[in-house]
């Protein structure tokens, strides 16, 4: 079992950045793949960002491409999301997500999932 707690959310203005955090517990050693997933009232969860927990790759949804960058720090079993230029329709609840593999960007292949954090861009 994986637990992940999520933090970071917050309101910010158009343009400004923030920093999500995702920290993992429990039997991690499976994990192939973090990423985020955002989801806004009235729509479908969305791939936004993922990077390969043993490797150097990552990706990113077209979206927030050039904005958005994905990290990690193995050591405190931690993935970041840096949001950069934020934009009004960036305003949905993020989900931290971890998986054994399969595609990165569905999210049925990924087998645990935080609560989730607001982020809200004002305009």
């Amino acid at each position: 079992q994986v637990q992940l707690v999520e933090s970071g959310g917050g309101l910010v203005q158009a343009g400004g950045s923030l920093r999500l955090s995702c920290a993992a517990s429990g039997r991690t050693s499976s994990v192939y793949y973090r990423g985020w997933f955002r989801q806004a009232p009235g729509k479908e969860r969305e791939f936004v960002a993922a990077i390969s927990w043993t490797g150097t790759s990552t990706y990113y949804a077209d979206s927030v491409k050039g904005r958005f960058t994905i990290s990690r720090d193995n050591a405190k079993n931690t993935v970041y999301l840096q949001m950069n230029s934020l934009k009004a329709e960036d305003t949905a609840v993020y989900y931290c997500a971890a998986g054994g593999g399969g595609v990165y960007y569905y999210p049925s292949n990924y087998n645990y999932w935080g609560q989730g954090t607001q982020v809200t861009v004002s305009s």
